[in-house]
């Protein structure tokens, strides 16, 4: 567990892309296997916000009530929406962002979200004025006492270290794709721990399908009689990062959150720091 502005944060965090009709079974079956922290976000495209909402209201019955579970959804800007938006797209963006918030709250039954999150700037390089107008929005909700803390997503360490000396409120999330090629993002990681930000990693495995045949790594796994799945989460937490997992398997969904069950030294940590590039 973390803790950070007061709000207790899981280790290990089930993400909701893709699961479309399927999302709201899936959520119910990720936290009957122990999941309490639940990703998604408002964008039809590749998740489905509303029926993590339902899933949501199905705990509430069993007993799982809104405070025993950490919510954090996305803000989407219309570059990364189809045609079935959460707001506006003829508003400011400070009016789509109040739009969305308001849907994602409604989506999800609740009046608060633990963590919101920019689903990733409007520009490919540096900060222009749209990323500006953004951020305020959400740092604007955060004030407010609207979300517990805030975010953004698929940043590169150039955008964050803008956003990090310029921001009233600096980032207290980031969720990047993380790959070993490039070091696990370690630019990037390294900036959130300079600032304690928590750096969520999410598509851990299917970025990296390539470095499971290393033999370093088979031989680890067979050490600690672990998955390689386990073996890569287990990785990612002991390096500070919050892995997410997406998996769609009820029985992988109770072996990854056993991957806390064994330690890697340090020199083992630093084998798969350097695999595959």
């Amino acid at each position: 567990m973390l803790t950070y502005n007061s709000v207790t944060i899981p280790s290990f965090m089930y993400g909701t892309a893709w699961k479309k009709q399927a999302t709201t079974g899936l959520v119910l079956q990720a936290v009957e296997a122990g999941f309490t922290a639940i990703d998604t976000a408002n964008q039809l495209v590749h998740y489905d916000e509303a029926r993590v909402g339902e899933a949501l209201l199905e705990l509430a019955k069993q007993g799982i009530t809104r405070d025993k579970l950490f919510l954090q959804t996305k803000f989407t800007p219309v570059n990364g929406q189809d045609h079935r938006l959460p707001y506006d797209a003829h508003a400011s963006i400070t009016t789509q962002v109040q739009q969305s918030f308001e849907s994602s709250l409604a989506h999800l039954h609740t009046d608060y979200l633990d963590s919101y999150v920019l689903h990733g700037p409007y520009s490919r390089r540096g900060l222009g004025a749209d990323d500006w107008e953004v951020w305020a929005a959400i740092e604007s909700l955060y004030d407010v006492g609207k979300t517990k803390m805030i975010g953004v997503s698929n940043v590169s360490a150039d955008q964050l270290t803008l956003l990090c000396a310029k921001a009233k409120h600096k980032p207290m999330v980031v969720q990047n794709r993380c790959y070993a090629a490039f070091g696990w993002d370690k630019d990037v990681r390294e900036i959130c721990r300079t600032h304690g930000i928590i750096y969520q990693g999410f598509s851990l495995l299917t970025a990296n399908s390539g470095i499971f045949a290393e033999p370093d790594l088979r031989a680890l796994a067979t050490k600690y009689q672990a998955g390689l799945a386990q073996l890569v989460f287990r990785f990612s937490q002991q390096i500070g990062m919050l892995p997410l997992t997406g998996t769609t398997n009820p029985q992988h969904m109770k072996e990854d959150l056993q991957c806390e069950r064994f330690t890697l030294t340090p020199d083992e940590l630093a084998v798969i720091e350097t695999i595959g590039q």
